[in-house]
């Protein structure tokens, strides 16, 4: 079926309209448009309130991935050097995030809600080297901090088209 004419004009009345309607513009570096509270960025580890990390090294996170870009390495807790609650803790924890889909299953498969994935977005790095985040860049706070929409108005996220109606 070849297409008909009419239907090349109804694509330029579209673009016609659009001629009309004042541009969406954002500031984005200084303002930063809101996440939804469901959104999956960049990953944290967490620590209890008395210092002691919350990954007791179990590699169910790593089980769990389907890209296979998390390694943890476990070794063991000892009087003199204590890191975790637990019998174990995680040596060595990276996360290879040019591999990583964002699909959170490493948080649904921690039982002590040691990792999260958080709304920071912005990951870009220079070098591959860089996006394989060790134990203490997960352990940080982020540099960068990102707005969060309100729940209550953004549970669920409006397509774009159906906003402007």
């Amino acid at each position: 079926m070849s297409p008909q004419p009419f239907d090349s004009f109804k694509g330029f009345a579209v673009t016609f309209r659009q001629m009309f309607r004042k541009p969406i513009t954002q500031q984005y570096p200084e303002y930063k448009r809101p996440v939804y509270p469901r959104f999956r960025g960049r990953h944290r580890l967490w620590r209890h309130e008395n210092g002691l990390e919350k990954c007791v090294g179990c590699s169910l996170c790593a089980a769990a991935c389907p890209a296979d870009c998390i390694r943890v390495v476990a070794a063991e807790n000892t009087p003199e050097n204590r890191v975790s609650p637990g019998e174990r803790y995680a040596r060595i924890y990276e996360i290879n995030l040019s591999r990583c889909i964002f699909c959170g299953y490493c948080e649904l498969a921690c039982p002590f809600d040691a990792i999260t994935l958080e709304a920071e977005y912005e990951l870009s790095e220079y070098s591959r080297d860089d996006l394989i985040y060790t134990k203490d860049m997960l352990l940080a706070e982020p540099v960068k901090r990102m707005p969060v929409a309100d729940r209550e108005a953004y549970d669920t996220p409006t397509p774009v088209w159906k906003a402007e109606s």
